[in-house]
């Protein structure tokens, strides 16, 4: 691996898990009063603003883009389906429970979301 390479996967890799953590801490508190579909929807646009910030930022040391702003949520739009489909699977199929279900969704989602991500944020 490359070592611009492997300093944004580190970086991509600690803003995952604050993103997670922010994103993770928005569906416990909605999950009290809302169904965990509608939940983990809020809380999903929530990740999306601090991902491309945090990105942007400091992953791929990029500036803020409004051609790349636009085209981010694609990614995340088809990891939010992606993430609702193995949800409904870990939570109606294999009986995980509904708060544990997002943390393994997003752990399994994170090599599709690095690529993508990098691809959108580094196109000038």
């Amino acid at each position: 691996m490359a070592p611009a390479w492997t300093g944004e996967v580190f970086r991509f890799l600690i803003g995952g898990v604050l993103n997670t953590v922010v994103g993770y801490s928005v569906y416990l508190l909605l999950f009290h009063w809302l169904r965990y579909e509608i939940a983990y929807a809020i809380a999903y646009i929530v990740s999306i603003a601090v991902s491309y910030v945090f990105n942007a930022m400091f992953v791929f040391r990029q500036p803020l883009r409004a051609r790349s702003a636009l085209y981010y949520p694609l990614v995340y739009l088809a990891q939010f389906l992606l993430g609702l489909l193995m949800l409904k699977v870990l939570i109606g199929v294999v009986h995980v429970s509904a708060w544990l279900a997002p943390l393994l969704v997003s752990v399994l989602t994170i090599p599709m979301t690095f690529l993508l991500s990098r691809i959108i944020v580094r196109a000038q």
